[in-house]
């Protein structure tokens, strides 16, 4: 019979969890390491059964009459579950809100190098914020920046997609745009390739009255 290894070191189990010599219950239902149901057996036939294993017994449903029990790597499985936390959380904190202001009045080139830098910042997975900036009496005229906005969203839609539509906040509008899950459509062309004649034409420069 192999010796019983020493005491386990490794981080305390959390309140509701017990392992080993820690499960009070007289027998217990037991769930080996490969997956199959032992059915009910004294508690300290299942701790020699992991020891045999050279694997825990660890606690998996205490409400249960007996309690369920399951044979594992305890310090392997609690390592995966807090690499996968740190994961999540890593993931989360990298979602980055960028911003790009754009005026109701932009000449194609203007237009085609923000857009590019939306581009990528998509590409980059990044969420951005797309403002456009009225000044004096364009406000009167809040459908050219609509009209800017919905069609940047086109041009854009192999890259990302509509969070919130466009939504006039003050003297700004702004329609936020999310980066595509999957990542860029396979037919997604980068912005440098986009002809500047499909851009929108600056208005007249002499239309704007302060």
């Amino acid at each position: 019979m192999p010796p019983r290894r020493g005491p386990d070191t490794r981080p305390p189990a959390g309140p509701s969890t017990r392992i080993n010599e820690a499960i009070r219950a007289e027998s217990v239902r037991l769930i080996d390491h490969t997956g199959e149901n032992r059915g009910v057996v004294p508690v300290g036939r299942a701790l020699q059964i992991a020891t045999d294993a050279n694997l825990d017994l660890v606690e998996v449903a205490a409400d249960a009459r007996p309690p369920v029990v399951r044979i594992m790597d305890y310090g392997k499985w609690r390592y995966e579950q807090e690499q996968k936390a740190k994961q999540a959380r890593k993931h989360q904190s990298q979602i980055v809100i960028k911003e790009i202001k754009f005026r109701p009045k932009i000449d194609p080139h203007d237009y085609a190098t923000k857009k590019g830098h939306v581009e990528r910042f998509l590409r980059n997975k990044d969420k951005v914020k797309v403002t456009i900036m009225f000044r004096g009496r364009e406000l009167l005229h809040p459908e050219r920046g609509e009209s800017i906005l919905l069609r940047l969203a086109d041009d854009l839609k192999d890259f990302g997609t509509v969070e919130s539509k466009p939504n006039l906040d003050g003297r700004n509008m702004v329609m936020m745009l999310n980066p595509l899950k999957d990542g860029p459509a396979p037919s997604a062309r980068s912005g440098s390739d986009t002809p500047a004649a499909a851009t929108p034409a600056a208005a007249p420069a002499n239309s704007e009255t302060e």
